[in-house]
């Protein structure tokens, strides 16, 4: 009930979104054909969440309705060509009940077809079935920048070709600026109604953690700041429903393991601590090798004692690594565009210092502790080298005085 695709009956501090949702796709129970709409909003905003719970209801309201309302709900983060889109979509819609045994099923590949023949196959299962179906596009601008609006533009005009049959498209993305990427005729017919989901504030998200910590937790297992505190540091994340859920989940987690009473602010503490050092180890462990070798030497630098250095003094390092293990050596300004990536990332603090008649220079230290970063860092079997551990670091410390 901590996860992320648990869907709650009750959506706290959505009900204005979902209502203004619920109102223009109403006219699908009337077998009408619903306007179609882009929802924005930052990620764990209760986006998805709230079109589902919609979509649910819908399809629920047309059985006691007599209509036939279908909803299929495709993540263009994973389904992101037109061709793979149209497929998933008819294969969907073909569901194996509801054919008749006498007849053969077509089910399209997911390779192989020319696009103009599975965009005919979409549009005669959708006319044999009718009724109206709303295509909920998650992660739409995913789909926009990978493979273009080919796509948007073949299905918002695909209601011209039918005469039995309605579509209605819902398009989900965190990305306001997406639609700089659109045809102007694509824009116009997919954004005929647009929803934003503003971030929760740290009360809202009290009451999100509260209603799932009661059903995931025993009475009495929370201590009193436990929820508030989850909620304040998620409220400083541009209030991110599912960051509080994970502080709320592994601060459970890391309570279970120890067996302890209950769990505490100590074990949010450590769960944000773990959160970060986790997302952060995944982060490194995918850097290329340059980019490894530049974290190495700032590592080496602190090792040296000097908790902030400048990018001069990581180059001068960084030469004596490449050199050592046989690595091309980057220019200096090189150098200074992967320390901006690892500032990006959050791996590493950087700030630009003026000295006057001598320029400027960029200066930079760790936030965290440095032992995690080294182990994944040394994983990388070209930084793990018995030459590197004996570098000579008083030479280099001569080299910097």
């Amino acid at each position: 009930m901590l996860r992320h695709n648990y869907r709650p009956q009750i959506l706290p501090h959505r009900k204005p979104q979902i209502d203004e949702l619920a109102s223009i796709l109403a006219p699908a129970l009337t077998n009408e054909t619903p306007s179609n709409i882009l929802i924005y909003g930052k990620t764990g905003t209760g986006k998805t969440a709230s079109a589902r719970y919609v979509g649910t209801e819908l399809e629920n309201a047309s059985v006691l309705a007599g209509t036939k309302c279908r909803i299929v709900h495709l993540n263009c983060e994973v389904i992101d060509t037109q061709y793979r889109v149209l497929a998933q979509i008819a294969n969907g819609l073909d569901d194996a009940d509801d054919h008749p045994s006498d007849t053969p099923r077509t089910v399209i590949p997911m390779t192989g077809w020319p696009t103009d023949q599975v965009y005919m196959e979409l549009k005669n299962q959708l006319e044999s079935i009718g009724g109206v179906m709303v295509i909920i596009l998650d992660e739409i601008d995913k789909l926009v920048k990978k493979s273009g609006d080919d796509t948007l533009y073949n299905l918002t005009r695909i209601n011209s070709d039918l005469k039995f049959a309605k579509v209605s498209i819902i398009g989900i993305s965190n990305d306001l600026r997406f639609t700089d990427f659109l045809d102007p005729r694509v824009l116009s017919s997919l954004s005929e109604e647009e929803i934003v989901f503003p971030p929760y504030n740290a009360p809202q998200l009290c009451d999100i953690l509260q209603q799932r910590a009661d059903m995931a937790f025993v009475d009495g297992a929370l201590d009193e700041t436990v929820i508030p505190l989850c909620a304040a540091l998620a409220a400083q994340e541009h209030g991110d429903a599912r960051r509080a859920l994970d502080l709320l989940r592994v601060s459970g987690e890391l309570a279970d393991r120890e067996n302890a009473a209950g769990v505490t602010e100590k074990h949010v503490r450590m769960a944000q601590e773990k959160i970060e050092t986790d997302s952060m180890v995944e982060c490194i462990s995918t850097l290329p090798t340059q980019s490894k070798a530049v974290l190495y030497a700032m590592l080496i630098l602190e090792q040296m004692g000097k908790r902030i250095f400048t990018s001069g003094e990581v180059t001068v390092v960084y030469r004596e690594i490449a050199r050592i293990i046989d690595l091309d050596v980057l220019t200096h300004r090189r150098i200074t565009d992967l320390i901006s990536e690892l500032n990006m990332l959050g791996v590493i603090n950087t700030r630009v210092i003026s000295r006057g008649r001598y320029g400027r220079t960029k200066e930079m230290w760790f936030d965290a502790t440095t032992s995690k970063i080294e182990e994944v860092v040394t994983r990388d079997p070209r930084l793990d080298d018995e030459r590197l551990k004996k570098l000579d670091i008083n030479r280099l410390r001569a080299m910097f005085r």
